[in-house]
């Protein structure tokens, strides 16, 4: 992988004395075993009512990726007599049990500072604090139904700003409903993050890593379902980054969202499908699907770098067909429907053909690698890539050319397709055929037929780092049948990344300075959004001044809103990479305004001018 940035330099941690924790003193000479915990068998002994849980606080070594792999020293959670886990014990309940809990701190010289065993809802400073050595009790009712955590801290920080040797002391918490007949067949799964620091003697950068039940891609478990299967899945993010989680082929139901103290049911009118949900540090969310065709799809945080190759924690050697994923990657395998038939040719219509070049960019400026995707045979090129635009229902054959000088792939975003068009090297696809990079010099037809109209976007899904980051993304609008893009009132703004000086900086439409909108007064427009960028982004329109105007949110990932929620909103709405978002306006009167993409953890900041004419007389 070709890149300058730092953190993608790579660390091999052979043994613990090689790490520079603050505290030598605490870590053991020959650290035990971290266990990775799949969140399937609850903690404790219930009887009568009443949930016995033991929790100790030890230091171990984890290894994320296979057992006799590099690994870290860090403190976990275990019951006593047992494996310390990542993430820590699975307590799950239904609602009116009492839990007694008792929590062991074995460390010599820190303070542990446990949140989240508590009746819920409840306030996220209610703590318990247990002095080095010592042990507490406490008794408490598990309160209303949710989905919850606990976590806790050594170092006395917040969870946005716990990133060390503390940040994997978290476990689910989970409330079943009381007058549940059984429990519920659903799955949990924790997001965890820790920070390998910078060691300047040794001349090793920091290094961020992440799993999923204590797991890093390709080590993280594999999901068998049949099509048909209604899934259900609940998530944690107790680590204290963001992370968009996007699924490959299939919207998703979002039921539910919260945090460790407190979660909301959301009604049915409130529930919203998405193929990408941004989740918070802290947040909890309940999803539900259901596949609908069968082959192998991925589940995955959006953030370019968790889930590159940076992620691994020593050097791999990579078939190049094969993507070299690693990080927050779940892998997904679904069935046929025992018995099912083939699917049925699709209708006699004439398919869209396209054809999409993916090309360098000579003679970038700042160092930066730059490439990007033109339309046709030695067609005009750009970054973003030039606007596909598709029919509902009408098949499109895109025929993809690698004028690279590496492997690529392109992933239809969004997209209800087949798995083998899914653009996911080395995994996409069925038993027997499965997508495979596509070389340099080669090409790849990928066909599918769009079965719904909206806003959605293609991109590189081969070293994300740096061909996202190099500018292979760009919007893909579906169109109801016989429809044509009318540009007078539609306005596409592509928010991206591109490297630069080896830092990565926000752009609009591939511009660090964007072009100023423009509009003309009680004209409807239709704002189609589309994040591929590196940070969570607050989007939001407001005046000079800073106050917010209101429009109306009509479209989510290619998916209209249901009536009771396409209503006008001025609040920021929080977005990350993978989530796109059409919103219709209607400007007033002349004026100048602002559509503002603050990302306050980026380095950077993007406003985009929008400018409103008189209307002509």
């Amino acid at each position: 992988m070709r890149t300058g940035v730092a953190l993608l330099a790579c660390l091999v941690v052979p043994s613990p004395a090689a790490l520079p924790w603050p505290s030598p003193a605490d870590l053991p000479s020959h650290p035990e075993r971290i266990v990775a915990n799949s969140n399937r068998v609850p903690a404790g002994r219930l009887r009568n009512g009443v949930l016995t849980l033991e929790l100790e606080l030890r230091t171990g070594l984890f290894r994320p990726h296979a057992e006799d792999g590099p690994g870290v020293v860090v403190q976990a959670f275990g019951e006593p007599g047992r494996p310390l886990q990542i993430p820590g014990p699975l307590v799950r309940v239904r609602e009116g049990t009492v839990v007694h809990a008792t929590v062991r701190n074995t460390l010599t010289d820190s303070t542990l500072v446990l949140h989240g065993l508590l009746t819920r809802p409840g306030l996220a400073d209610d703590t318990l604090q247990v002095a080095p050595g010592a042990t507490r009790e406490l008794r408490f009712s598990a309160g209303r139904p949710g989905t919850y955590f606990y976590w806790g801290t050594t170092s006395g920080k917040r969870m946005e700003d716990d990133r060390w040797i503390d940040s994997q002391l978290s476990g689910a918490f989970i409330v079943d409903p009381a007058d549940e007949g059984r429990r519920s067949a659903d799955r949990v799964f924790v997001i965890g993050l820790w920070v390998a620091p910078r060691d300047t003697a040794a001349g090793l950068p920091e290094r961020e890593f992440m799993v999923i039940n204590g797991k890093s891609w390709p080590d993280t478990e594999r999901l068998d379902y049949a099509v048909g299967d209604s899934v259900h899945w609940r998530w944690v993010n107790a680590s204290p980054s963001s992370h968009p989680m996007h699924l490959h082929g299939f919207y998703y139901d979002v039921g539910s969202r919260g945090n460790w103290v407190a979660d909301t049911a959301l009604p049915l009118a409130g529930h919203r499908l998405v193929v990408t949900e941004t989740m918070p540090p802290g947040s909890t969310m309940g999803i539900a699907w259901s596949p609908t065709r069968a082959g192998n799809w991925v589940f995955h945080c959006h953030f370019a770098f968790h889930v590159s190759s940076g992620q691994f924690m020593s050097s791999h050697a990579h078939d190049p067909a094969v993507h070299p994923m690693s990080g927050l990657v779940l892998g997904i395998r679904i069935r046929p429907r025992p018995g099912a038939r083939p699917d049925e040719p699709a209708a006699a219509m004439s398919p869209r053909r396209l054809r999409l070049e993916v090309r360098e960019v000579p003679n970038p400026p700042d160092s930066a690698h730059l490439m990007n995707y033109a339309l046709g045979d030695g067609g005009s090129a750009g970054i973003p890539g030039p606007a596909l635009l598709l029919e509902r229902d009408r098949p499109a054959s895109i025929t993809v050319v690698n004028r690279l000088h590496e492997p690529t792939a392109v992933h239809w975003h969004g997209i209800e397709l087949a798995s083998y068009a899914d653009g996911v090297p080395g995994w996409s696809g069925t038993p027997g055929r499965v997508f495979a990079a596509i070389a340099p010099g080669d090409s790849f037809t990928a066909e599918f037929t769009p079965p719904r109209a909206g806003s959605f976007m293609y991109h590189a899904h081969a070293d994300e780092m740096v061909q996202i980051l190099g500018g292979l993304y760009g919007p893909l609008i579906v169109l109801e049948p016989g429809a044509t893009l009318d540009t007078a009132v539609n306005r596409l703004v592509m928010v991206g990344a591109l490297l630069r000086n080896d830092s990565a900086y926000g752009v609009v439409n591939g511009r660090l300075d964007p072009e100023p909108i423009e509009l003309v007064a009680r004209r409807t427009y239709r704002f189609r959004v589309f994040n591929i960028g590196d940070a969570r982004t607050f989007l939001a329109l407001r005046r000079p001044d800073s106050s917010l105007v209101a429009w109306r949110m009509v479209a989510k990932d290619g998916a209209d809103l249901p009536a009771e929620q396409a209503t006008e909103r001025s609040e920021p709405l929080l977005t990350g990479p993978g989530e796109t978002a059409d919103f219709e306006f209607t400007p007033s009167a002349p004026g100048n305004l602002v559509l503002d993409l603050n990302s306050p953890f980026a380095v950077w900041r993007l406003a985009v001018p929008v400018r409103v004419s008189a209307p002509p007389s």
